[in-house]
């Protein structure tokens, strides 16, 4: 192994490992230690070691050595020193060992760390080698924690799924990627037809959209060059591009999807407003207005080719009074009438306010067939929206409002779900798609479930050339979705389909059926799509 390569110097040999653990007590900076296989790292493995990374200075990562690992034949898939060196090439991890036992009690003795996480399934296991490994760190004035990081996958489940595909060529498998999704559509009966027959569904419902709209401009500079009085960057604009954004977007992918929608929002007087309300109505939107004054809140994204560079936010709280906010209840009801859902959304700009927010959704619960909602931002409206039938936030919204960092992705939803009473809680996690939690299989009815199923449900789109708007889409066609009859997990897939439609444009656009349909047609092309790829991989030595 060449020590002069920055990523391969990362794997010590214990004598190193031991001064470089000297140092780091030295200046106080606390060491963190996971141990494991690490076959494949996939984006389990990567959300279990960045969320370990988070808590300390040092992150130490152990793997156990080719020789006692015992998962089968072919096992491990890439040898020790392939292993350590994938490891090694992650930003967030300080030190690789190769550990030549079968546990890391030993290495746990010798190294001492501070913090050593295990994965969450590790909390309730009996497992006398992890018991070995924690009486050692905690001998050693250690701490265990669990990792929060729960969106879960197998290094050994990835490699097993990668089978032939029926009647291929030898040498021919489906990818893991692939069979994870073929796996989410085949437990699910995620098929042409059904999504086909809940996007035709979705024609023709009436649906109601409150919360705030806003203007989102993006403006595209010339290259930036460095300002001569200072050492800052100076971005010369060329031309702008303005996009109908917050509660705006919402209706109007609902509208583009079918759905007769009635729009309750916040207008201030002016000619942006009105021009906005116009082009809402062209589109078949109804529009309750809310009257306030102030201005129409903007958002101004500055790019460089694709690059954002700079945010400028225009927005403000709108200025809306108590006599107002009565009356927007009953401006909802009103458009609520024969609905069959509606959809409270967030984004921080004044009308919705806690106590708003549950008197909206109490008004609305009998009225509607789906209520569902989402916030912009951790807010504590999410704490309001009881009994709805489906939620939204992201992660670090969720963990943020509930001041949650450390429990489990799930706990947190149940938390959430208990403080709401909500039916379904899909928890968007960036490009690691979402996860859809809802009641178990057995529970009393009326009563909170004693547990959660939950189902991941992977980002469809490789790449995002945009994510602006991303939620909005999903928020809005999973509950078109769920109003004309799909399961939650119809819902949560048809929404990241939509959301996959919306990241691979530039600017907030509506997405209509067509465009849906067209990339389930492509998500089946992909799906079954078969690489090549050659007996596993050994270095030599």
């Amino acid at each position: 192994m060449d020590r002069s390569d920055p990523i391969a110097s990362k794997v010590l040999p214990l004598d190193a490992l031991r001064r470089k653990r000297e140092e780091a007590r030295v200046i106080g900076a606390r060491v963190v230690h996971c141990h494991g296989c690490f076959d494949i790292v996939h984006p389990g493995h990567i959300r279990h070691l960045r969320d370990a990374a988070r808590l300390g200075e040092r992150l130490l990562v152990s793997i156990t050595a080719d020789e006692f690992i015992r998962k089968g034949d072919g096992r491990p898939f890439f040898d020790e020193t392939l292993r350590a060196e994938n490891l090694a090439a992650l930003s967030f991890v300080d030190w690789v060992h190769v550990c030549p036992t079968e546990t890391a009690e030993d290495l746990l003795d010798s190294i001492r760390p501070d913090i050593f996480v295990k994965g969450r399934e590790y909390e309730e296991m009996d497992d006398p080698r992890f018991a070995a490994e924690r009486d050692a760190v905690e001998r050693n004035g250690g701490r265990v924690v669990f990792s929060s990081g729960d969106v879960v996958f197998s290094s050994t489940a990835l490699i097993e799924s990668m089978v032939r595909e029926p009647g291929s060529s030898a040498g021919q498998f489906e990818t893991p990627g692939s069979a994870r999704l073929r796996q989410l559509q085949d437990r699910h009966d995620l098929n042409a037809a059904r999504t086909g027959s809940v996007l035709r569904s979705m024609s023709g419902k009436r649906m109601v959209v409150v919360g705030e709209v806003m203007r989102d401009t993006y403006t595209q500079c010339a290259w930036p060059e460095v300002a001569g009085e200072s050492p800052m960057l100076s971005l010369r604009p060329l031309e702008s591009n303005s996009y109908d954004g917050g509660a705006a977007i919402v209706a109007l992918h609902l509208a583009k999807l079918g759905a007769k929608v009635n729009l309750v929002t916040p207008l201030p007087r002016g000619i942006a407003a009105d021009n906005l309300r116009r082009r809402l109505e062209s589109s078949g939107i109804e529009v309750a207005p809310i009257p306030t004054s102030g201005t129409l809140p903007e958002k101004e994204r500055l790019l460089v080719g694709r690059e954002k560079m700079v945010k400028l936010d225009r927005t403000g709280p709108l200025p809306i009074d108590v006599a107002a906010r009565r009356n927007a209840i009953g401006m909802a009801l009103d458009a609520a009438k024969d609905a069959d859902g509606a959809v409270v959304v967030d984004f921080g700009l004044g009308l919705l306010t806690p106590r708003f927010t549950r008197d909206l959704f109490e008004a609305l619960r009998p009225r509607v067939g789906i209520l569902a909602g989402d916030v912009s931002g951790p807010r504590e409206t999410l704490l309001a929206m009881h009994d709805a039938d489906w939620l939204s936030p992201s992660e670090s919204e969720m963990r943020l409002t509930l001041g949650d960092r450390e429990s489990s992705l799930s706990a947190v939803a149940w938390a959430l779900r208990e403080r709401t009473r909500s039916r379904t809680v899909a928890a968007t996690l960036g490009d690691e798609g979402l996860v859809v939690y809802q009641p178990g299989t057995h529970h009393q009815p009326g009563l909170l479930p004693d547990r959660l199923s939950s189902e991941h449900v992977p980002a469809l789109t490789p790449q995002a050339v945009d994510p602006l708007g991303c939620g909005d889409a999903l928020l809005a066609t999973a509950s078109l979705a769920l109003a004309s009859g799909a399961t939650p997990v119809e819902a949560a897939y048809l929404g990241s389909v939509s959301a996959a439609c919306e990241a691979s444009m530039i600017g907030n656009i509506p997405v209509s059926s067509g465009e849906i349909l067209d990339q389930l047609r492509h998500i089946e092309q992909a799906r079954l799509r078969v690489l090549r790829i050659g007996p596993p991989v050994h270095a030599a030595g």
